[in-house]
């Protein structure tokens, strides 16, 4: 599957990847996202169950979002810009649409352009809807942090040069169209590293 490039071909061999299933509710992952930026996975867990609570079956739908107030979102955990920022996916699910259909009818270039007009939603953000929800399979995202430490010390990259990125991007060529896969393998490696 990788034939041009044995050190993610080794990752393959190397290791079972979890099974996901894709999403049907990008909005409502795109809500999850933005409550759990930069939280690890417990307490990204607790406050986005307690957003969670402060609608009628816990079911957070675009009208009664935007009829909350920002301070009852403050009180469950939220940051004043997460707040705004849940208010501003629920604004553009209204009025621009987060449909399955329409979402996957688009390509990725065009399904990152979109998502991303969104504010709060950045690249990354995007990028692991793609990945995570929608099961996209030729995905890189390389503002990942975990990302580009394997990739710097797997290839034995300087992470201090200036031309890191294109470095990056220019391995990665090698594994399309399976860049979702080596993104995989790469957190798994990172995750393995971790636990030793």
């Amino acid at each position: 599957m990788f034939a041009n490039d044995m050190v993610m071909e080794k990752l393959r061999l190397s290791h079972t990847l979890k099974q996901f299933k894709p999403s049907t509710d990008i909005y409502f992952d795109l809500l999850r996202s933005i409550v759990s930026q930069q939280l690890s996975g417990k307490i990204a867990d607790l406050i986005f169950g307690r957003f969670l609570d402060l609608f009628p079956q816990r079911c957070p739908t675009p009208n009664l979002v935007l009829a909350i107030e920002v301070e009852r979102f403050r009180s469950a955990g939220l940051s004043n810009g997460k707040a705004n920022y849940v208010k501003n996916v629920a604004r553009f699910a209204l009025e621009s649409g987060l449909q399955l259909d329409k979402i996957s009818a688009m390509d990725d270039k065009a399904l990152l352009e979109y998502l991303t007009t969104i504010k709060g939603v950045g690249r990354w953000t995007a990028e692991m809807i793609l990945i995570f929800s929608l099961n996209r399979q030729d995905v890189f995202p390389i503002d990942d942090l975990a990302i580009r430490q394997s990739m710097v010390e797997l290839y034995n990259i300087d992470s201090d040069s200036k031309s890191l990125r294109e470095n990056l991007t220019s391995i990665a060529e090698l594994w399309r169209p399976n860049r979702t896969l080596a993104s995989l393998l790469l957190w798994a490696w990172k995750d393995g590293k971790k636990l030793r």
